[in-house]
This record gives structure tokens, sequence and C-alpha cells, in this order.
């Protein structure tokens, strides 16, 4: 505990949630400037640097955690961002206004991501099938991760490269900066990322600790709503501007890089012990992924209503009771 600044961890948990979303900001802004600068084309980008960008918040939490075999870190930040993204970014979004799911988010992207919740489960659960002690996601768990991720990503390659009007549309947001800003932006947002995943990370174990709570609880709530919000203001604003079938199929998207991509690089990185309780959240999660996937399949015009919208909401609230009430 600080004896020096009583309550200092409390302000550098939140300031280490605020410096990871600023810091993703500025990487991505930087370094896609750069790479326009060496001509690589606006597809390439949009494949790597702004996809990936869009977790660099939850991939630096993931790390640290990793680091400092934080377990029910790794896993409620995933987790909790993931139920985040389409209980709470999803309902707000659909309360707002009445919103149109694109064709292949419903029957493609979405059961894609109900399957990398059920590698997820398998994984999770080998050693109860193999009859073994030793309850972990291991490096070769990782790597089966990574491997369904890269064919992830062959999918999204063949979606963009279909797509040239959307490929135009990312190529005008692409900021022009000159090279000395450039290299400072993608220094000052790794910066960021790293001590910002280090003092949340530190602080959701001191106020676990300090309240008597899980450090799951912590970073399935705080944790993963702080690094969802990029996603929910890209998605209020997409709203607005009545462009939001890209916004959800980028929140889609960006959950299966996160039990695939961010959990596979931190089970390569170090091994994670699984929390003994970490079967119920993923269930959980394949319960609502597919509530939204029959949700949308059976309605024709595949749109989510302000009515479920708020369903979604309160489905939320729920979750974090049951969270709350299980410590």
């Amino acid at each position: 505990m600080n004896l020096i600044f009583p309550g200092l961890e409390y302000i550098l948990f939140f300031v280490g949630i605020f410096l990871l979303i600023k810091g993703a900001d500025y990487l991505i802004d930087g370094a896609s400037s750069l790479a326009k600068r060496f001509g690589i084309s606006s597809l390439v980008i949009g494949l790597t640097v702004i996809a990936f960008g869009t977790t660099l918040p939850e991939l630096s939490v993931n790390i640290i955690a990793a680091l400092e075999n934080a377990n029910e870190i790794a896993f409620g930040n995933i987790i909790g961002s993931n139920l985040s993204n389409i209980l709470l970014v999803l309902g707000i979004t659909a309360s707002m206004y009445k919103i149109k799911i694109h064709y292949s988010t419903t029957w493609k992207e979405i059961p894609f991501s109900f399957l990398s919740i059920l590698v997820l489960f398998i994984l999770a659960n080998k050693s109860t099938i193999e009859g073994s002690n030793v309850f972990q996601l291991t490096r070769i768990d990782g790597l089966i991760l990574l491997l369904f991720f890269s064919i992830f990503i062959y999918y999204a390659f063949l979606i963009v490269r279909r797509s040239q009007a959307e490929t135009e549309t990312k190529k005008t947001e692409i900021p022009k900066i000159n090279v000395p800003l450039t290299w400072l932006m993608i220094l000052g947002g790794s910066v960021a990322l790293y001590i910002g995943g280090t003092w949340t990370v530190n602080g959701a174990v001191f106020i676990a600790e300090k309240l008597g709570l899980s450090e799951f609880l912590i970073s399935a709530t705080i944790i993963a709503i702080g690094t969802s919000l990029p996603e929910l203001v890209t998605s209020i604003k997409a709203v607005l501007k009545q462009k939001v079938d890209i916004a959800i199929g980028n929140i889609i998207g960006a959950n299966i890089f996160n039990i695939l991509w961010i959990l596979g690089i931190t089970a390569l990185i170090n091994p994670i012990n699984i929390p003994s309780f970490i079967n119920t959240d993923i269930i959980i999660l394949g319960i609502v992924t597919l509530f939204l996937f029959f949700t949308l399949a059976t309605d024709k015009k595949h749109e989510l209503e302000r009515w479920q919208g708020i369903l979604f909401i309160l489905a939320y609230i729920a979750y974090i009771i049951f969270l709350i009430i299980r410590g």
C-alpha cells in the first residue's frame, strides 16, 4: 500500500485506462500516416494497423497480466470486453436508433465469433477431458488460437479486397502528418500503452485486495468497460451518421480478435492458469452470442430494434450483479 500518497493506486488505475485509450489512438494515427507515406495501400493498413489498433488496450492489459501472472485479469479483461461489446455497446447503440446489421456479419462473422468461444471452451476444459491436473492455457493452446485467428484474417482480407468503396473511404480518413510528429506519436502511443497497461493491472490487483473483490470482477467490469470505450464512441458516432453496419461489424470482429489473437498471444508469452469458475462466464458469452445470432437470423431485415437494445443493456446489468454476488 502507498503510505505517502493514500489512494494513489486508485488514481493510477483510472489514469492507466485513459492512457490505454489515448495511447492506442496516437499509435494508430501515427502508424497509419507512416504506412501511407511509404506507399503501403489503404487495404493493408486497414487489415493491420487499424484492425489491430482497436484491440490494443486489451492486448496491452493482457500482456502485462501474463508477465505478472495475473490470470484472472487476463481472462476477465477478454470475457468482460466481449460481453461489454455485445450487451453494452450494441445495446446502447440499438436503444438510440434501430440499426441494420450487414448480411455477412449475421451469417459469417457472428458464427465465427461463436466458433472462437467454442474453441476457448474446449481448450479451457481439455485437462478435464484428458484427466490431467494442469489447468492452463499452454503455449500450444496459444498457437491453436492463433491458427484460427489466421483463418479469420484470411477471410477478412478477402472481404476487404472485394469492398473497394470501403477501402477508398478509409483512405481519406488516414491523416497526413509530418515524419517527426509521426514517429513521436508512435513512440508516445507505445509508451502510453505500456504505462497504462501496467498501472491498470497493478491498480486492479490493489483494488481487488483492498475491497476483498476478485481480480476477475474488477477486470470484467471497470477495465473491460474502459477498454471498450473506443468502440462505444465509434458506434454512437456511426448512429448519428447512420453508418452503423460497419461499426457493428468492427465490434464483432473485435470480439474475435480478443479471444483468438489476444488470448493466443497471452498464452504464448506465459501459460495462463485457468480460473475454476471461468466455464460459467464462457458459457454466458456463448449464450449471448447465440442469442444475437438468432435474433438477427430470424429477422428478415437483420435489424436490432430499440427494445432489443434496452434488453441487452438490462442483460448486461444482470451480469454485473451476478459478478458482484459471486464476488
